[in-house]
């Protein structure tokens, strides 16, 4: 799964073979992003962005913020709050999908993503 930080460095380099989004295809990885990031990509895309990222997003599986997801998010947010280490509610949920589907994590955002235990974070 690709955080949006992934995504957001792969629309503002110039050079896309140097992002970390090709690296990862380069891997032969499947990619999956949480329904909050397919939110933060559209709602700060403008009009003129919207092509590209349909582009981008079209072969990417989108996983739903459903009830499971939730209950993850509470016991890692439970967690967290004991460490005084909690991150935003975005990033909360984006890591709780991952932890949930048990798949491996793509970010460039490790500050806030590395106080999760529960998911492997792979460059």
């Amino acid at each position: 799964m690709v955080d949006t930080s992934i995504l957001i460095d792969f629309y503002r380099k110039t050079d896309k073979e140097t992002t970390a989004w090709v690296a990862l295809v380069r891997k032969q990885y499947r990619f999956a992003i949480s329904a909050i990031t397919k939110y933060e990509i559209y709602s700060g895309a403008t009009d003129s962005q919207i092509l590209f990222w349909n582009a981008v997003l079209n072969s990417v599986n989108v996983i739903p913020l459903d009830e499971t997801v939730i209950d993850t998010a509470v016991e890692i947010n439970r967690l967290l709050k004991r460490k005084r280490k909690q991150i935003d509610l975005a990033d909360l949920f984006i890591a709780s999908t991952a932890v949930t589907h048990k798949l491996l994590f793509a970010t460039l955002n490790k500050k806030h993503f590395d106080r999760v235990d529960k998911f492997e974070i792979i460059e």
